[in-house]
């Protein structure tokens, strides 16, 4: 088993670096360049406020969000909205169905995101950490760790993967795509371009709104990873420390046990 995966890790460490990672049966996934990436990475406030403009207007009426609580679009490492703020929005975007009135109402801040079951489409909450590990050798994750190859990566191949190709099997319309395992896709491609406005003039095309979407759903599925690494930075901090005082201590408490060793010699 040792042996295994000693050479899973040999062969990934040999592989060439390039932009475009052909990941057979998974497809082509490009590896974009995200500001969270690394250990010490970060969201970007901007962009996550972008890709939630993306995901209400464009991605909410087939996907939902079921498993993010709306009031965490306040929380530090978020979108940095205020509490008035996510107020407004949740109240303007969604209705939640409210058993005690049985009847819809406007969501409110202690709400979640509604789970959309309509089209059958899936729930985006985890599609980011879903996907984090299905790139290296074997499944192992090794072009995440190496590369920052995962979740974003693939969601953003996704959506500016689409060829304008189509056929139909079965009855159902497939869209050829280069980043979907198989080639051919059933959702219908969601961007042209220039399909939100943004406030702060950022780029619109494809691409740009294709990663702001995508690191937002990275927020949503690792709302917490900015603490996570500050929390692994300062215990590989404290470990680091500590190795280097129980190195000096081993050498004070064995240095007369070598001296004497020396004299007898």
């Amino acid at each position: 088993m040792f042996t295994k995966y000693i050479t899973t890790a040999v062969v990934a460490l040999s592989l060439t670096a390039g932009p475009v990672l052909a990941a057979g049966k998974e497809g082509k996934v490009i590896d974009y360049d995200f500001s969270f990436e690394g250990p010490f990475g970060a969201f970007d406030q901007n962009q996550l406020q972008r890709g939630l403009k993306v995901y209400t207007e464009i991605c909410a009426g087939c996907h939902g969000l079921q498993y993010v609580p709306l009031r965490t679009l306040s929380d530090e490492g978020g979108p940095g909205f205020t509490e008035e703020q996510v107020r407004v929005y949740a109240a303007d975007n969604f209705e939640v169905y409210d058993e005690a009135l049985d009847d819809f109402r406007p969501a409110a801040p202690a709400d979640h995101f509604p789970a959309v079951d309509a089209v059958g489409a899936p729930d985006l909450s985890l599609m980011a950490k879903a996907r984090a590990g299905f790139h290296g050798p074997e499944g192992t994750g090794i072009n995440q760790l190496l590369k920052g190859m995962g979740g974003p990566e693939y969601i953003a191949s996704l959506l500016t993967g689409y060829t304008g190709e189509e056929k139909e099997e079965a009855g159902v319309i497939l869209y050829e795509n280069t980043a979907f395992p198989g080639g051919w896709i059933s959702m219908a491609p969601p961007l042209y371009g220039d399909d939100v406005e943004f406030d702060d003039g950022h780029a619109t095309d494809i691409e740009n709104i294709s990663m702001d979407v995508a690191a937002f759903l990275m927020w949503t599925a690792e709302p917490k990873l900015m603490a996570r690494k500050q929390a692994g930075l300062t215990g590989v901090l404290f470990l680091s420390v500590l190795a280097v005082l129980l190195y000096l201590t081993n050498k004070k408490l064995w240095a007369p046990v070598k001296a004497r060793a020396k004299r007898q010699d």
